[in-house]
Formats: C-alpha cells, sequence, structure tokens
C-alpha cells in the first residue's frame, strides 16, 4: 500500500485554495511566502471524508479528514509548506503531491491539543514512496469510525506498524526511537572500521552487540497503548 486511495465519488470536492490564505492563516514569513511561490503551483481541496459523505462517525479527535493535492513546480516540497498547510486546517490532512507524472502521498499525525482548545499537535510528515501517477490505487481502510479510519490510512506511511494496542502516537515514538537507534549502530559501525587499538575495539563490539539487541527488541514491543480512537 502506499496511502494513496480510491475515495468514493460522494467525497469529491476540487476547490482550489488560494496560497494566500494559507499564508494569512499562519502569518507566513517572507521565506516561506517564496518558498510556496517556488516550489507550488496549485493547491487543490480534492475530498472531504466525513460522516456526511462516508456514513461514518465522527470521533472528538477526528471530525472530518481533508485530502489535499499539490501539483508541485519542481520534483520536490519542503516540509515547511506541508506544515504551514497543516497549521492553517483545523482536520487532519492526507496529502497528495503530483510532480509531472510522479505522485507521492504524505501526511502527519494530527490530534487536538490537550493544553489550549483549538489547537492541534501535528507530528512530523511522513512520505510514501513516488509512484506513477496513473498507478492503481487501494481501497479505503474498512473501519467503523473516522477516528479508526484516519489510523488506518496512516499506517502505510509509519516506519513501524501499529501492534495490537498501540495507538498511532506510540507507534510514531517508537519508530523514531528505532531510527535513532538505527543511526547509533551505523555510527558504532563505522568508528569499529576505522579503530586500530584492540581494546577501544573489544569496547566498541560490546556497544555495537547491545545496540543491535536494543534495536531488535525495540522492533517487537510488548507492552500496549491508548487503543483506537
Amino acid at each position: 500500500m502506499t496511502a494513496l486511495y480510491q475515495y468514493p465519488p460522494q467525497t469529491a470536492l476540487k476547490r482550489v485554495i488560494p496560497k494566500t490564505r494559507i499564508y494569512d492563516g499562519t502569518k507566513a514569513s517572507t521565506a516561506l511566502r517564496e518558498r510556496f511561490v517556488r516550489e507550488v503551483d496549485q493547491i487543490v481541496w480534492v475530498h472531504k471524508l466525513a460522516p456526511e459523505t462516508l456514513n461514518l462517525p465522527a470521533t472528538a479527535a477526528v471530525p472530518e479528514i481533508q485530502v489535499f493535492r499539490l501539483t508541485l513546480k519542481g520534483d520536490s516540497l519542503h516540509d515547511d509548506i506541508l506544515r504551514a498547510i497543516d497549521r492553517s486546517i483545523p482536520f487532519p490532512v492526507m496529502f497528495e503531491l503530483l510532480a509531472g507524472e510522479r505522485i507521492q502521498a504524505a501526511s502527519a499525525f494530527k490530534r487536538p491539543s490537550d493544553a489550549v482548545t483549538g489547537k492541534w499537535v501535528v507530528s512530523d510528515h511522513m512520505r510514501g514512496a513516488w509512484t506513477a501517477r496513473e498507478a492503481p490505487r487501494s481501497p479505503l481502510p474498512v473501519a467503523v469510525t473516522l477516528g479508526a479510519l484516519y489510523e488506518g490510512m496512516l499506517s502505510p506511511l509509519m516506519l513501524v506498524a501499529p501492534v495490537a494496542g498501540e495507538d498511532v502516537e506510540s507507534s510514531l515514538a517508537r519508530g523514531a526511537e528505532i531510527k535513532a537507534k538505527e543511526r547509533e549502530i551505523a555510527q558504532l559501525q563505522s568508528k569499529l572500521k576505522r579503530e586500530n587499538q584492540f581494546n577501544i575495539k573489544v569496547t566498541l563490539h560490546g556497544q555495537l552487540a547491545e545496540a543491535q539487541a536494543e534495536f531488535e527488541h525495540m522492533k517487537t514491543p510488548k507492552g500496549g497503548g491508548k487503543g483506537t480512537p
């Protein structure tokens, strides 16, 4: 799966979103405005996944899910642009990035802030693989609420798949820890190749074995999280 979905026709909107709406909503800096101009050709609100369009009940965390398609001027898009759009839209957003004949899914996990009413907490943005624009799409995940649908839609973009009893935030945190541990292992392996002193090599071997064992343990957690909303 690529997190590119075949959306039901009743969810279609196809409304062009002016870049100025994003600028004004986020008080974008001059540098960010210039990045928008340089990297984005058009922003289109293509689908609205809501109780009235999907016949799925909303949850407190996921009242609706919006799908935005960004046509790019080049081959890449900076995450600052995705963050700006997410900050300006008070709902979870799934992105589709178009670059020529290629398309890529992107999204961040987004939830209402526990501390400030009306604010949203947004994770780092995750991206799928680039694929052909006309490639077959996946059906929407089977779900009984919009909250469960949102988690299912995000799953293909995540570094690690959620395990039983683990919510999205816990999975994202585990994925970040795994990525950090991979970097640590790579650094130890690099040091080991460069080191000539026997006693230091023995120490590095021990550290590497410990890091690799921790890495394997992190990939197969036994604990659980808060569950699906």
